[in-house]
């Protein structure tokens, strides 16, 4: 019976208003743990692929032809994540 719920003198109204509060404040801590895109952050070759739904070659090939760019700390390859979102282009 330890996880037995019990709505002894409790209305509608008051059922709903409890959900409703519930609910909300749930919802709140779930948007303050949503991370804010932060166009200085490093992506790796992986992220980036995965965040342009493009494979390694193409993102190889896109660097190569100075499409997008790529920054590098020893032979390492990063990618901004506001390089990669600006060097999208509109197509109509």
């Amino acid at each position: 019976m330890e996880n037995a719920i019990l709505l002894q003198n409790l209305t509608p109204r008051d059922l709903e208003e409890l959900i409703t509060r519930v609910v909300k404040e749930q919802l709140q801590e779930f948007v303050k743990n949503i991370p804010t895109e932060n166009p200085d952050e490093l992506l790796t070759r992986a992220e980036a692929c995965t965040l342009l739904k493009i494979n390694m070659t193409t993102l190889w090939n896109w660097t190569k032809k100075g499409k997008i760019i790529a920054f590098g700390i020893g032979n390492r390859v990063y990618y901004k994540r506001g390089e990669l979102m600006g060097s999208l282009i509109r197509i109509n």
